[in-house]
């Protein structure tokens, strides 16, 4: 089985920091790509970025320069570096990944979704 988790979500004042993290756990082969999304309440859900399998990197528009999305292979982990946040970031971020896992029969491609964490920006 897999499951996919989010961290690092928290309350943080205008312009500051904070890193999340996506880890896939169980039976997990590699990530071939991920990608974070955020949602507010009354609001759709948004791209924030995407990395991936050939490592080029995507951001929404409203990111303008202050997210990183990066990843360590080794432990299937996707992290979002979100840096000058702003009140308008608040949201729910949630991460979706595609990935091959193990099977009893070999291996197969997924994709799964994490169950998001919040992340709030206020003063």
């Amino acid at each position: 089985q897999v499951q996919v988790v989010e961290s690092g979500g928290g309350l943080v004042q205008p312009g500051g920091s904070l890193r999340l993290s996506c880890t896939a756990t169980g039976s997990v082969r590699l990530i071939y790509g991920a990608g974070w999304y955020r949602q507010a309440p009354g609001k759709q859900r948004e791209r924030v970025a995407e990395v991936r399998s050939d490592g080029t990197t995507d951001y929404g528009a409203f990111v303008e320069g202050r997210f990183t999305i990066s990843r360590d292979d080794a432990k299937n982990t996707v992290y979002l570096q979100m840096n000058n946040l702003k009140p308008e970031d608040t949201a729910v971020y949630s991460c979706n990944v595609d990935l091959s896992q193990t099977t009893s029969w070999g291996w197969a491609s997924r994709n799964y979704w994490g169950q998001g964490t919040q992340v709030t920006v206020s003063s």
